[in-house]
């Protein structure tokens, strides 16, 4: 069941609303660990709740979600945990892809897909295709994405643009329309799960300026109401954007 639906209301009455949600899903192996099961459970676990909290989004107000599935970094992981994280991710992509479809759900991805298998490649640009047309919530998954990664794969593409003479002086816009997230407005919230208060490397560029929030539930036990009282908490915070 989605959480309640409260207003968020700044100390001056003004509502304010999250537009846009990333969340850092972090804990799945702690989670099936501390339990004494294999860390492939807490990763099957944490899907399960990926899907509760895409519901719970629109109810509160979120109109875009972020959520960081795997990183440049994790392909430092076990042979066996890596391949086992690509299946799930494959099996959540075929699973989800008619009730995506169906609830007005766009989903995207972000990271480079060079270095993913061809059948998850496919799977991948597939759902978004047939998505592609939905706007109840805008869902991306951040797959093989780091941000010093898409940074680096952004300035090749802004140099070629100048290569060619489409960009003469390149701006900050000329950088963002270069980014794996291009037309996507900047997160107003990032929240990590888990406890760890580190932002591995998660949208640098676009969440400068948001706001973030470190719980220490492990994803796999973070609810909609989890979510609801931090969007709650958000509501009271003043964001000046370095004004006064």
């Amino acid at each position: 069941m989605a959480a309640e639906t409260a207003p968020l209301l700044t100390s001056g009455g003004v509502d304010q609303r999250p537009r846009h949600v990333a969340i850092i899903m972090d804990g799945n192996g702690r989670w099936a660990t501390e339990r004494g099961w294999p860390r492939l459970v807490g990763h099957r676990r944490g899907a399960e709740r990926v899907k509760q909290i895409v519901r719970a989004c629109p109810d509160l107000g979120v109109n875009w979600l972020t959520v960081y599935a795997f990183s440049t970094e994790n392909w430092k992981r076990t042979t066996e945990e890596v391949l086992g994280l690509m299946k799930i991710f494959r099996r959540y992509i075929q699973y989800e892809a008619e009730g995506m479809a169906a609830e007005g759900v766009r989903l995207r991805f972000i990271g480079g897909r060079e270095r993913l298998d061809d059948k998850l490649q496919a799977l991948m640009s597939s759902i978004e295709a047939r998505t592609a047309g939905n706007s109840h919530l805008n869902l991306t998954v951040a797959i093989n994405y780091g941000g010093r990664d898409e940074l680096t794969r952004a300035s090749t593409r802004l140099a070629q643009k100048i290569a060619r003479g489409e960009v003469e002086t390149p701006t900050e816009a000329d950088l963002a329309a270069c980014l794996d997230t291009a037309g996507h407005p900047d997160p107003d919230l990032v929240i990590r799960t888990s406890g760890e208060t580190r932002t591995s490397n998660f949208l640098p560029w676009q969440a400068a300026y948001a706001e973030y929030e470190f719980t220490p539930t492990l994803w796999p036990d973070f609810t909609p109401d989890h979510l609801a009282q931090i969007l709650d908490r958000f509501g009271l915070r003043d964001r000046r954007f370095g004004g006064v």
